[in-house]
């Protein structure tokens, strides 16, 4: 009989759940929060955005179509730590290559199962989200509970500088099954465009979403400079997603700034509250954040509501924003939060949710034919550029 490593997750006020190992042992902290997701498990493992924290999936049966190697957005789960209800001890996908268990133990990284998701989830919706402790080898609460206050959490923590690339790189893959999205109309243009993405955390699903409407990818460290981007010669510049407290990251709200009026730019989940900050405005952070696949996102002018796939703990704050330069254009429904802006004289839009991860319906996908529009009516135009 299979031996039973015993797990517990502890959180900083003191609360303390038990449960059993499916994954890899060990000791990991970070901040604890939740994933409403009923499918997608190995994107939100995967997902660079989830750097620094562990994750509970409210769903109880988690594991059921096993893992393959092509729906990962990087190449390295990233998550802290993975706690759910029960593992499925049987995967059954034709796609499937592993279980989620062995996928969890190769890659080094905790999954929990036995534990009660109803009431952590409960717990954390009425308390917030907090830093917490998940370990097989040391079981002593007391022991972790210190442990847990200690650990660094998120606020004013660089994550980026840990999940960004480290050297300039060109993307061609598509997505793999060739689905058909409503938004790629066959097109008789000749323009293909050449778009920097920034990497601050980058899905590859981004990228595969770029491509799939014909640009030309490059992505870039995070660290890269106003000048080495420019010299790319882009057409436009995507500011991805990725982890943490978009006020760690000074250097990058920095060189957004520079790059306003002088390129398109499309910001996405971190790279909106960049460009949020980089725009003059402030960012603050969220009781527990919105996580899941189901978030509904209302466009102000249509009236139109999008189900929307959403993974972020910080919001930026539409009072700061300078309402002669910023629209808002999209706010969430559950909490009023805003979800989309645009520059009302220069070639800027953002997002704070995923249009590139399709929960089901694909109603945000034509934001990226907005974007390769966008760049399509500026590459000739110089007339609305910000001089130097």
């Amino acid at each position: 009989m299979k031996n039973i490593q015993k797990a517990i997750l502890t959180l900083e006020d003191g609360t303390v759940f038990e449960g059993r190992s499916f994954g890899s042992p060990g000791e990991k902290t970070g901040e604890l929060v939740f994933n409403t997701s009923m499918t997608g498990y190995q994107e939100i493992l995967t997902d660079p955005s989830y750097k620094g924290q562990i994750v509970i999936m409210t769903y109880p049966l988690i594991g059921n179509y096993g893992i393959n190697e092509a729906d990962i957005e990087s190449h390295n789960p990233r998550v802290e730590g993975f706690v759910i209800k029960e593992n499925s001890s049987l995967h059954s996908n034709w796609r499937a290559d592993r279980s989620l268990s062995e996928y969890l133990i190769a890659h080094h990284i905790m999954g929990v199962e036995g534990m009660d998701t109803r009431a952590l989830t409960k717990h954390i919706r009425e308390k917030g989200a907090m830093k917490a402790i998940l370990s097989t080898e040391d079981l002593d609460w007391s022991s972790l509970i210190e442990k847990a206050k200690a650990s660094p959490g998120l606020i004013g923590r660089d994550l980026v500088r840990e999940v960004t690339c480290e050297r300039p790189y060109e993307w061609s893959q598509t997505n793999d099954l060739q689905f058909v999205s409503h938004d790629i109309p066959p097109s008789t243009s000749l323009f293909r465009p050449k778009v920097i993405v920034m990497d601050y955390g980058v899905k590859f699903n981004i990228l595969r979403s770029l491509r799939e409407r014909g640009c030309e990818v490059t992505v870039l460290p995070a660290s890269a400079s106003m000048e080495l981007i420019l010299s790319y010669r882009p057409d436009g510049i995507l500011l991805s997603n990725g982890p943490g407290d978009p006020e760690g990251v000074p250097y990058t709200i920095e060189n957004v700034r520079k790059l306003i009026g002088k390129k398109p730019i499309f910001g996405i989940c971190l790279g909106h509250q960049l460009l949020g900050l980089a725009l003059g405005g402030k960012t603050f952070k969220l009781k527990f954040g919105h996580r899941g696949a189901n978030q509904p996102v209302k466009d102000l002018k249509t009236g139109k509501v999008a189900i929307t796939s959403q993974n972020h703990g910080f919001a930026v704050d539409p009072n700061s924003l300078n309402p002669k330069e910023i629209e808002l254009t999209q706010i969430n429904l559950n909490d009023r939060t805003l979800e989309g802006m645009r520059h009302k004289t220069l070639p800027i839009f953002s997002v704070q949710y995923h249009p590139e991860a399709s929960p089901g319906p694909q109603d945000t996908q034509d934001l990226f034919g907005e974007f390769v529009k966008m760049m399509e009516k500026y590459s000739r135009s110089t007339s609305w550029k910000v001089k130097d």
